[in-house]
């Protein structure tokens, strides 16, 4: 069976590995372009958010490669994303493309329904449960490393010598993880990756802010959707924390509700903890950043996603309790890149001037007390 996905950052490396050990034969996702875009432009409806019509669009590219199943994610609760394969599948059977979508919803919906789904998965690719329990295993290993690789490039992008540098030892990471077949072997793909970026040649001493970067998964966990945020933000000179990672999100307990210790930081702002999406975690996040001593936050959402807009109205008042400059970018597909550039640009010219007056502020008070 011809099978696909999206695509959602380096995530694909490791479903694709995963559905080739279940037997099938996998379309890998093309990188998302402007044709992905256009695509999905012209079909979706008007009203839906950008995640949608990207998705939409690759769904439409691999379904033109032949593609006969698509695997995907589904939910539930205020955000509409759980409802959007409905809608895709729709819209492919309109355009005369025989492609079923299996939606994966949490397992706290339904254990059987979880169950039922992943066994159709692995046994129309022919192989045994014991054959799947492994090849989930070792996907997940590939997750986990290619979270950590990632997170490890936030850190070191701020400081790099040559632009770029860290982009591509993190391109050359992923592929090492991509091509390991087992436990050892990504273990190993980690450390490899890790020293990779380890020794990308830094500024030790360049002054760096640190910038919490929160808001809707999929703005998040793929650049296109956000115009590359976090990138621009590390070579601007920031070290970026980000709030969400896929296995970070998949390894809650049937993908459940976010850290306890992220929604008691809430609390205080969302009297209520069904808001959506990922609104506690934006929240709570900042919170939680402000408390550490970040220099700002910037949260990222597709245009229209409620979610995101009952967290980005609560944040000025986090700002303004915390001390602690936030900054809101929502995306649809008429954002232009100059734009972003110009807005984070200034937004980190500002946390500079704000450090800068923080250090002459206790420079003057501490010759004061010296008097």
């Amino acid at each position: 069976m011809k099978v696909s996905f999206p695509r959602m950052g380096n995530s694909h490396c490791a479903f694709r590995w995963l559905l080739e050990a279940l037997g099938h034969q996998v379309i890998v996702p093309p990188e998302i372009s402007t044709r992905t875009l256009d695509l999905g432009v012209r079909y979706a409806p008007e009203f839906a958010c950008m995640p949608f019509k990207v998705v939409m669009g690759t769904y439409l590219e691999v379904a033109e490669q032949g593609a006969e199943l698509l695997i995907t994610s589904g939910g539930v609760g205020p955000c509409r994303a759980g409802y959007y394969w409905v809608l895709h599948q729709q819209i492919l059977e309109e355009q005369g493309y025989p492609t079923r979508i299996v939606a994966f919803d949490p397992p706290d919906c339904g254990w059987r329904d979880f169950w039922h789904k992943l066994a159709f998965v692995y046994r129309s690719g022919g192989v045994s449960l014991r054959r799947c329990l492994w090849a989930l295993q070792v996907a997940w290993a590939k997750l986990k490393a290619l979270d950590d690789l990632e997170a490890r490039s936030l850190q070191v992008r701020a400081r790099e010598v040559q632009r770029g540098a860290t982009t591509r030892a993190l391109r050359q990471a992923v592929a090492t993880v991509d091509a390991a077949g087992s436990l050892p072997e990504v273990a190993e793909a980690l450390a490899h990756g890790l020293r990779l970026l380890d020794g990308v040649d830094q500024d030790d001493r360049r002054e760096c802010l640190r910038v919490g970067l929160t808001g809707e998964i999929y703005a998040l966990l793929e650049p296109v959707a956000s115009l590359s945020t976090q990138e621009i933000l590390g070579h601007l000179g920031a070290e970026v924390e980000r709030s969400m990672y896929v296995s970070r999100f998949a390894g809650r307990k049937g993908f459940g509700p976010p850290h306890a210790e992220v929604v008691r930081a809430s609390r205080p702002y969302l009297g209520l903890e069904c808001v959506g999406g990922h609104g506690v975690e934006t929240v709570g996040m900042t919170v939680l950043w402000a408390r550490k001593g970040f220099d700002g936050v910037v949260q990222v959402a597709p245009f229209g996603c409620t979610p995101e807009i009952v967290a980005k109205s609560i944040l000025p008042r986090v700002s303004q309790e915390y001390g602690i400059p936030v900054m809101s970018l929502f995306f649809d597909e008429q954002t232009g890149p100059a734009g972003v550039y110009t807005r984070l640009e200034a937004f980190v010219d500002l946390l500079y001037a704000r450090r800068r007056a923080r250090r002459g502020e206790e420079s003057r008070n501490g010759s004061l007390s010296r008097h």
